[in-house]
């Protein structure tokens, strides 16, 4: 933050209490969080080259009110600068409030990637489907791992049948169109060796390695609520059986703490979908 008196900047995330949690019920995605946050920030007046310190509080940032109107309070150590605590109090607080909108939107987003969601069969059924984000694993999504960090991994297999030719089910994963159509999103789609992919409004990114058409695909691949930088490596056989075609899935690489979550996206918004796109195109046929 910046303006013709001073500079001043957030220099500590000091304190991150509570936790947050997300539920499915009745068809719909519920949110509670409750966090209470303390900053640090430290400044100094351009005229005289001194520099202050102080603290930003949250003490409740939380479903009950609108991000605009959390409370955040600032306050200075003993002494002068004054012009600085009153950039932190306008330019600053406004820029605090950015920052926990841009949280907001990824605990609706990337924090739900890979929950099972109701179906139009059980749409009336409660499913009590609930995932807590604790302070831990906040600051770990605050300060991503770092590069070269070891993480600890594990390895999934998944067999699938599908009602489908080899033919069929290949393109499904390299043809953009059939990709948006079972992905109900944008996709960005460049099946060639080394080519990029993005799917489900880019919470799903990763890179074509290896493309054998109707027998193998290899890619990287990766969620975006993953460790900056770390891939798994996925491995999908297309086996020819009688009248269908067996989908074998090897991925390698998956975080321990989102094995779960990854058996999710690719059973439910991977498998379920393609199925249901399936059983639609033959149903217009």
């Amino acid at each position: 933050m910046e303006n013709e008196a001073g500079r001043c900047e957030i220099s500590e995330l000091k304190q991150v209490e509570g936790e947050a949690s997300c539920s499915s019920r009745k068809g719909k995605l519920i949110f509670f969080y409750e966090w209470n946050i303390k900053l640090a920030w430290k400044g100094m007046v351009k005229e005289s080259g001194a520099k202050h310190k102080g603290l930003i509080e949250i003490p409740s940032l939380s479903e009950e009110n609108e991000v605009d109107d959390t409370e955040v309070n600032v306050s200075k150590k003993k002494g002068d600068g004054d012009i600085l605590k009153d950039l932190m109090k306008t330019t600053g607080t406004a820029k605090v409030r950015e920052a926990l909108g841009e949280y907001l939107k990824a605990l609706k987003t990337e924090f739900t990637t890979g929950m099972i969601l109701p179906t139009k069969a059980v749409a009336t059924q409660e499913l009590p489907v609930e995932r807590k984000l604790t302070e831990n694993t906040l600051q770990v999504q605050a300060s991503p791992v770092a590069l070269g960090v070891r993480i600890p991994t594990v390895a999934l297999h998944l067999t699938e049948l599908f009602d489908t030719t080899v033919e069929q089910l290949y393109s499904i994963f390299t043809v953009k169109d059939l990709v948006q159509k079972f992905s109900k999103s944008p996709a960005v789609l460049e099946a060639e060796k080394g080519g990029k992919f993005q799917m489900f409004d880019g919470n799903i990114t990763g890179e074509y390695v290896e493309l054998l058409t109707n027998k193998k695909i290899i890619m990287k691949w990766r969620c975006r609520n993953w460790p900056e930088e770390h891939y798994a490596t996925v491995a999908l056989n297309f086996v020819p059986a009688p009248g269908q075609t067996e989908l074998q899935l090897d991925c390698k690489g998956v975080p321990v703490c989102k094995e779960e979550n990854t058996k999710f996206c690719w059973q439910k918004q991977h498998f379920e979908e393609i199925k249901g796109l399936l059983q639609l195109t033959t149903q217009n046929a």
